[in-house]
């Protein structure tokens, strides 16, 4: 714990000398993993990212706990170049690892060791960039789940830090395949190839959707829809967890779900199927991208057009097929986290197609407070200046650990540093497929090389100014979006802003929604302030004002009331 704090808590200096610099004690001592893939694997050359996983268990399979943001295992990765099959790549303690950054801090003991290979596929872009990174195969970019990825079996060793020590692992299994869930009466799955995707990446790209059907779809083929737009990460389950099958809810649980004003999903279907509810279509979309499990829904210069697949292609093809009322009044959006911000951006960006947002606990929607970073002024995103009083200047002399993660009495749990060292861990040029590295994907501009200029280094903590004005410009600060555009945006927003956050939001994600509701409230021509509600104290990520399905009621409200004159608003009340 001692170690694993200093490696935390160090300067940025001393944590790039304690991984790239080592004692001269320990000079002699090296311990190696030969890791090579059977030609029953492949029988060509893989471009990829092998990763070394040990565990004190052998079940779960090391592989499962290896890489989370908030609690992983020890593991270290390296790049391979056209490895080609039976050639050994080797981990030893030249690589930087988390949560422990060297081999040699492994303490003694018996362990239980797995590798595992994320394939890359080569992409060349409609940019003129030919880059590597993972082919999302339906399952979110997750490296130690996706099919068509390497890996190994569970193996058992007994490791000495103080010995030379070599082992010998081979990826002799293919992850296998997924396929869509069967589809139900009110449940349908859909994946469509999207032209426009594939023709920036020069590769087959995929779009897909999870509906769920109102209740007596079948039943009333004259009647069109309302449709709810819902955002989150990739998933394949039903909206909001819609189920027939009851199934037993813990103490903890029920009292999380009170806490919170969430439902489970059978009392969700018994809510959306009851005779008083209001029938509207809800849609999940999926939209994983080479970089992350999902695209943000806008258009970017690393991810590609996916707010114009989004628009051109996804969405029509599920209002032709699924008799949507096509009209703005009709359209509404919603969505928590990522799919919060997805929610907000698609709503500004396309104010004359969508009738409203119900945005819940966002990512930051103004970088003034890029959860505790002010990316317009701060210059490192690991570290602060100490904070005396308002009046007082901050210390230049000593500084703080900046979080981006804590429980909801206040105590900081993950450090941004932390975070962003365990990116570095998961993949270098943004293709961790987590958090910080999907903002410079979505946010940032294109490097030389063809891979996202980061907001911030991985490893020193450093912010690129220069990204940052470049986001902020094409319009991703969507606070300052609005404020830029508000004479011509402003008329086309009023009574279309909903945003709900936890005043204890664990990602600091309220602090930006306050900016957000602080430029609303002095808006002019028109005035237009939103709605705003933050919860009780101490009300964490994923809480919201009333369970989904009052809200989604509370939508169908506003559908009606805001829909032109001589719309049949009826026809979807049976």
């Amino acid at each position: 714990m001692i170690q694993l704090l200093r490696s935390i808590f160090a300067s940025a200096a001393f944590f790039l000398l304690t991984v790239f610099s080592f004692p001269a004690i320990a000079q002699n001592v090296n311990h190696t993993f030969s890791i090579s893939f059977v030609k029953n694997v492949s029988d060509t050359p893989i471009t990829g990212r092998v990763f070394l996983a040990i565990s004190r268990n052998a079940q779960p399979e090391p592989r499962y706990e290896a890489g989370s943001y908030f609690k992983s295992i020890p593991f270290w990765g390296k790049d391979v170049d056209h490895l080609q099959p039976g050639k050994e790549v080797v981990i030893d303690t030249n690589y930087l690892g988390y949560p422990i950054t060297n081999l040699r801090d492994l303490p003694a003991g018996d362990y239980y060791i797995q590798a595992i290979m994320n394939v890359y596929t080569q992409y060349h872009r409609a940019d003129g960039h030919t880059i590597w990174a993972h082919q999302d195969h339906w399952e979110g970019q997750h490296f130690n789940t996706s099919p068509g990825n390497f890996i190994s079996g569970v193996h058992k060793i007994h490791y000495d830090p103080s010995q030379s020590q070599s082992f010998s692992i081979q990826l002799d299994s293919v992850l296998p395949a997924r396929h869509l869930p069967p589809d139900t009466k009110q449940v349908k799955h859909i994946k469509i190839k999207s032209k426009i995707l594939s023709d920036f990446w020069g590769h087959d790209m995929y779009l897909g959707a999870t509906i769920l059907l109102p209740k007596g779809f079948d039943g009333h083929p004259n009647v069109h829809y309302p449709v709810v737009y819902e955002q989150s990460h990739f998933g394949l389950g039903a909206p909001y967890g819609f189920t027939t099958q009851k199934g037993p809810v813990s103490a903890a649980r029920k009292k999380l779900f009170d806490d919170y004003n969430l439902e489970d999903g059978y009392t969700f279907q018994q809510q959306y199927n009851s005779a008083h509810f209001p029938r509207m279509v809800i849609v999940t979309f999926q939209h994983p991208t080479p970089y992350y499990d999902d695209s943000y829904a806008v258009n970017s210069a690393n991810n590609g057009p996916y707010g114009d697949a989004i628009m051109k292609e996804l969405i029509p093809y599920i209002e032709n097929h699924y008799r949507i009322i096509q009209q703005p009044y009709a359209r509404v959006l919603t969505g928590g986290s990522t799919g919060g911000w997805e929610s907000m951006a698609l709503q500004l960006y396309h104010p004359d197609f969508f009738g409203g947002t119900w945005t819940l606990y966002p990512d930051p929607l103004d970088f003034r407070h890029f959860q505790l970073m002010d990316l317009t002024k701060d210059t490192n995103a690991f570290c602060a200046n100490t904070f005396t009083m308002p009046f007082n200047a901050n210390s230049t002399w000593q500084q703080s650990p900046r979080y981006m993660m804590r429980d909801n009495e206040g105590q900081p749990i993950r450090t941004t540093k932390e975070a962003s060292w365990l990116e570095a861990v998961l993949g270098t040029h943004g293709r961790s497929g987590e958090q910080m590295d999907i903002f410079d994907a979505v946010f940032g501009p294109v490097g030389d090389d063809g891979y996202p200029v980061p907001l911030w280094d991985n490893l020193t903590g450093k912010i690129d100014s220069n990204a940052v004005n470049y986001a902020r410009e094409h319009g991703f600060d969507l606070r300052y979006y609005l404020a830029k555009n508000w004479a011509t945006l402003g008329p086309k927003l009023k009574d279309k802003l909903h945003v709900y956050v936890g005043d204890a939001d664990n990602f600091y994600l309220n602090l930006a929604v306050y900016q957000f509701q602080d430029f609303l409230k002095y808006t002019e021509k028109p005035h237009y302030e939103g709605t705003f509600e933050y919860g009780r104290p101490m009300k964490g990520h994923g809480w919201q004002p009333m369970p989904i399905s009052k809200m989604l009621e509370m939508m169908a409200k506003h559908i009606t009331e805001h829909a032109p004159k001589g719309a049949d608003t009826k026809a979807w009340k049976y």
